[in-house]
């Protein structure tokens, strides 16, 4: 048993260069659910503008980032027993680019209303869908998907606790309730836990079957949380730097998007983050004294706000102080290296980072303008897949229905084609099925 064994017998011709990271990389970037990435929304809907994130972009620049972080850690410290088990470049790189290949169309709607759909069969969760499709779904190998190596695998394992130990029995995915003429997905009580699904079990088990048996449980560990779901505990170090990545890309990136995009004014930035950001402050004073005169809050708004080429001289600045705040996290319970030590920003970038995806969340994506599209998602995503599973051998593709009757009947089988989707297929396939106007028997499924 090692970090670099694969679930099927593979061996690289005598020839082949590479080495494990190269080789999951190539598999990652070259998979089709890769590129249906650039087809889903990260914040907003696809068509509204040509230049702000998709999921593909945002997956890259996750990628980038964690490259960054893992190179930053290696130079801050170099003597540190962590540092020398880092993952290497094409590693994290397959890691970062792989993290959000499971998100279903229309991005969080979509997540809720698969678990709703899939409420009595297991449930549905993005990141245990990732792992589902790397696992199973991909086509570089007869039984096990892409085929990745274990420690990639683990990398992606953002939640390593099952849907049925996640889930809170008193959160039931269900409708409003009340007189109303709409069927309208409660989405607070549809919203998944973080996990892994039960269909993985097998897997997770052969991903960490090198911890010892008091690690492997230990490391799937969670926490109640009062009126949720269950909290995973533990990650590993691959992991959290991915996932640092993803915050840093989400709380800076995004933000970019939305103020080039006009939808966070000036007024609302500034507001919220005004005493709220003095270690990204101390350091513009530090590394450019003669940038900001008297008052260098001010400065960094305006250069945020005044052009595209300040805003991003701006958005590398803070990409950078986020990234050269990254230090170890010991977890003296385990001995394996790669789930003791884990990578966070300090204390001061956390909470810095925390204003500005909090910023993103109330201004952006929980904007009336957003939530009417993701409204409309989820109801398109729910008519699909139950349209789907009301008559599968007449409304499935034929090679989903032969998943299908393979799999005798797993609705599993069904959620999969839906979330595969990107949002512009999920629209045609909706109103091919409901829509009299639209739709041709020439359509491609």
């Amino acid at each position: 048993m090692n970090w670099q064994a694969r679930r099927e017998g593979w061996t690289p011709q005598v020839e082949d260069a590479r080495d494990d990271g190269d080789i999951d990389y190539a598999r990652v970037i070259h998979s089709a659910s890769f590129r249906r990435l650039q087809g889903k929304t990260q914040i907003l809907s696809l068509g509204d503008s040509d230049f702000y994130r998709t999921r593909l972009t945002h997956s890259l620049e996750v990628a980038q980032i964690a490259v960054g972080l893992a190179k930053q850690l290696a130079k801050s410290f170099p003597d540190h027993p962590a540092t020398k088990h880092l993952p290497d470049r094409s590693m994290i790189h397959a890691i970062g680019c792989a993290h959000d290949l499971g998100h279903p169309p229309f991005g969080h709607g979509g997540e809720v209303a698969l678990n709703f759909c899939m409420r009595e069969h297991g449930g549905f969760e993005g990141n245990g869908q990732t792992l589902r499709i790397l696992s199973r779904l991909e086509n570089f190998s007869a039984d096990a998907g892409a085929n990745l190596s274990r420690r990639t695998l683990l990398g992606v394992l953002k939640y390593p606790v099952s849907y049925s130990q996640a889930r809170n029995p008193d959160i039931v995915p269900r409708m409003f309730s009340g007189p109303t003429t709409l069927n309208i997905i409660d989405g607070k009580a549809s919203k998944p836990p973080k996990c892994y699904m039960d269909s993985e079990q097998d897997v997770v088990e052969w991903i960490i079957e090198p911890l010892a048996p008091a690690e492997r449980e230990a490391f799937q560990l969670s926490d109640p949380d009062a009126g949720k779901h269950h909290k995973p505990r533990h990650k590993s170090l691959d992991c959290s730097i991915m996932d640092a990545a993803d915050d840093i890309a989400y709380g800076v990136h995004d933000l970019e998007d939305a103020i080039a995009l006009g939808l966070v004014a000036k007024e609302t930035f500034a507001a919220a983050l005004q005493d709220k950001c003095p270690s990204f402050l101390d350091a513009l004073k530090e590394k450019y004294p003669d940038e900001s005169a008297n008052n260098v809050f001010a400065h960094m708004i305006d250069g945020l706000y005044v052009s595209s080429r300040t805003r991003k001289r701006f958005i590398s600045r803070l990409v950078h102080h986020f990234i050269t705040a990254a230090e170890y996290h010991e977890y003296s319970e385990f001995f394996e290296p790669l789930v003791r030590y884990r990578v966070a920003l300090a204390q001061a970038q956390v909470s810095f980072l925390k204003v500005l995806k909090d910023l993103v969340s109330r201004e952006v994506i929980l904007s009336p303008s957003v939530q009417h599209l993701e409204f409309k998602g989820q109801t398109m995503v729910v008519s699909v897949f139950e349209a789907m599973q009301a008559d599968p051998k007449r409304l499935l593709p034929r090679d989903a229905y032969a998943k299908f009757e393979a799999a005798d009947g797993d609705p599993r089988i069904i959620c999969d084609h839906v979330a595969g989707m990107t949002d512009t297929y999920l629209l045609r396939t909706y109103e091919r099925l409901f829509s009299p106007r639209m739709g041709s028997v020439f359509d491609k499924l």
